[in-house]
């Protein structure tokens, strides 16, 4: 009988799932539920008010921001080792530093609002709602990338995102176009339309500014300063640096990028001033890249190692949301730290992916020209090569 009861209990223990011991440390913290954070006054140009100084920022909210800058960081540093092995070729512009920029936006408009963005586009892609397997095999040219290993870096495209821009400050007049739709259709959305400091000097985005402005269309203009337009400071490029002024007759406001709280305050604001019918307004967001401006630039040559490394250990936007958490008792360092191997394993899988998923057949060159047409010929480099095209 006794025989028989320590089986028994053996059986039942058996199947019981043993927690790590981290897990059973991190549950039996007490966390808050929230906490209130104070944040940078923003510049205001042509703005009476501006976004609060103050906001609340819940555990869980806080634990998904986290995860999703850390999984954009990893994801990058991984797209650089890639590089490095040859796997990805070609133009490949990185994001790390930037984070808080491409989640904060997100965390302050709809899914079924609008963004589009330049060439720097990873981060952009995966807040959208990309995978990260996604994004790496169209890194490297797979079948399983998200537009099927034809489009690479700079080509990458989700539900109401619209890459991807490899033309310096092209996807200014398009942002303009979509959110001309988004007006035309009474829909109550808005299109973020992203650029970097050194697009800000192109003609094409003064006159998507002026068409904008005129029509009273519900655009968000975002500058990402992050204070380098390729190899060129911003004091050497542009007559005026405060980018958020530079809309004229547009409203602006400057942007701490490096604060995941302060970017997604002002994304709340500005996509509500553009909602209320007022038409186009500017955001600023200073930021910094810790790489260099493409894989093919070392980064330092026009900039200081003490000067990156100097951004890293004071605004860091990762070190900044852990130290609120950890200090408001949001979240525990161990807590973070499981994120942490989690968001690693997740790459590391995804990179396995990205290196042996089979490259695309070459008579698939010619698919998806149009969304929904009839299959169709068309010419290779040649007069006597075909491809079928099918949407």
């Amino acid at each position: 009988m006794k025989k028989m009861l320590t089986a028994a209990v053996s059986r039942v223990l058996s199947g019981v799932t043993q927690k790590p011991a981290s897990r059973v440390l991190a549950a039996s913290c007490k966390y808050s539920n929230n906490a209130t954070f104070e944040m940078k006054k923003c510049d205001l140009y042509r703005l009476e008010e501006g976004p609060p100084v103050t906001t609340v920022l819940t555990r869980e909210d806080g634990l998904r921001y986290y995860k999703m800058m850390q999984t954009v960081r990893r994801m990058e540093l991984k797209a650089d080792q890639l590089y490095k092995q040859k796997f990805i070729r070609g133009f490949c512009h990185l994001c790390d530093g930037q984070e808080a920029c491409c989640v904060g936006l997100e965390a302050g408009i709809n899914p079924t609002d609008h963004v589009i963005t330049s060439y720097r586009a990873h981060g952009f892609s995966y807040t959208r709602g990309l995978t990260v397997r996604s994004i790496l095999a169209e890194l490297t040219g797979r079948r399983g990338g998200c537009a099927k290993g034809k489009g690479g870096s700079m080509h990458m495209y989700a539900k109401n995102f619209y890459g991807g821009n490899g033309i310096v400050g092209a996807q200014g007049p398009l942002g303009a176009g979509v959110a001309l739709a988004c007006k035309y259709k009474g829909n109550n959305e808005v299109c973020l339309t992203l650029y970097g400091d050194g697009a800000a000097n192109q003609g094409q985005i003064s006159e998507a500014y002026n068409m904008a402005a005129l029509w009273h269309l519900p655009c968000v203009f975002i500058c990402e300063n992050n204070r380098y337009g390729m190899g060129t400071s911003v004091e050497r490029a542009a007559a005026n640096t405060d980018y958020y002024k530079r809309g004229n007759f547009i409203p602006g406001l400057r942007v701490d990028g490096m604060d995941i709280l302060c970017v997604r305050e002002a994304t709340k604001f500005a996509a509500d001033y553009c909602r209320s019918g007022k038409g186009p307004i500017l955001m600023e967001l200073l930021t910094y890249r810790y790489h260099g401006h493409s894989m093919s630039d070392p980064g330092i040559s026009y900039r200081t190692r003490e000067e990156i490394q100097s951004v890293r250990s004071k605004s860091d936007p990762i070190m900044l949301l852990k130290d609120k958490m950890v200090n408001n008792k949001l979240a525990s360092v161990e807590e973070l730290k499981e994120i942490d191997v989690e968001v690693r394993k997740e790459i590391d899988d995804a990179a396995q992916f990205a290196m042996t998923d089979p490259e695309p057949p070459l008579e698939e060159l010619g698919h998806h020209i149009y969304s929904s047409n009839p299959p169709f010929d068309i010419r290779g480099a040649n007069q006597w090569i075909k491809f079928q095209s099918i949407s």
